[in-house]
Order: C-alpha cells, then structure tokens, then sequence
C-alpha cells in the first residue's frame, strides 16, 4: 500500500509540474503576456487533472472534505511547481552551479510538495470501499495518461488496464 502512495503522489505531482508546458505558442516565451497565459493554462490542466481524479475514484458525498483537503494540496503543489519552472524558464543565462541549485530547489519542492500529498492522500485513501481503492491503484499505477505523469490534463483518452505502458 505505501507503494501504491508512493507512486500516486508521484503522479499528482508530477502532473501538476510538467503541465506548464503548454503555454501558447502565439506569445514569445519569457514576454510578460504569455506568464499569464501560461499560468492559467498551467491551472486548467492541474484542475482538469482534479476533476478527473474525483470521477475516477468516484468520491463520494461523504468523503469530499478528504477529497477538498488533497485537491488543495494538489493546487498548492501546481502553483509552487509551476512559479520555479517559469523562473526556471525565465534564467536563461546561469552558471552550471547556479542551474544545479535551482534545480536543487525544484527538486525540494518537489519533495515537500510530495509529503504533504500523501498527508493529504492517507486520510482519503483509507475511507475508500475496496472498489476505490483498486480504482485508485490502478489509476495510479498505470503512469499512463489515465494515472501517470504524462497525463495532459484531457482526461479524454482511456486505455484498458492491459493496454498500458
């Protein structure tokens, strides 16, 4: 089980952290127009990746202020992943010391940002029936687009659990 946590919030998180990636091609990268673009694209896909989450596991009523609590986790960890990969973005000029410690940073954060999930991630997990918590270990097990860190924020393209990666 601590696997399956393990592996779900890596996931979450990293779901979260590459979906800054899609900012508009329309404005040049670094301009102060596309930082807006780019964060509210960077919102949508961590929101699209939490209204999926919630139909896939099927929360129920009575576990929404569990599902609240990690949602907002999740939220949190998008919006601090996505500030260091924009400032990431926006330092084109550093040192190979100064890149190592930025990335240090985002990897810490990335750290945290994973403890707090599976904090988040517990108490929910354990109010799921046995049919949720299977959904939930396969979902995140995959790695797919359905459970997995290449997920773009669709939630549109299905797989079966035999065809995945």
């Amino acid at each position: 089980m601590k696997k399956a946590l393990v592996m779900l919030a890596t996931a979450v998180a990293m779901s979260g952290a590459f979906a800054q990636t899609s900012a508009p091609a329309s404005a040049p990268t670094g301009t102060p127009a596309s930082a807006p673009a780019a964060k509210a694209g960077h919102e949508r896909n961590v929101e699209d990746r939490i209204a999926y989450l919630h139909t896939q596991l099927k929360i129920t009523s009575a576990q929404e202020s569990q599902w609240n609590a990690f949602a907002d986790v999740m939220r949190g960890n998008g919006e601090t992943m996505g500030q260091l990969f924009q400032q990431r973005k926006a330092n084109t000029n550093l040192s190979a010391i100064d890149d190592m410690k930025q990335y240090a940073t985002i990897a810490q954060a990335h750290a945290d940002g994973m403890k707090k999930l599976v904090d988040a991630f517990d108490p929910l997990y354990s109010s799921f029936s046995p049919e949720q918590k299977k959904l939930a270990d396969v979902t995140f097990h995959q790695g797919g687009p359905e459970g997995g860190h290449r997920h773009n924020g669709k939630g549109s393209a299905k797989k079966a659990p035999a065809a995945a990666e």
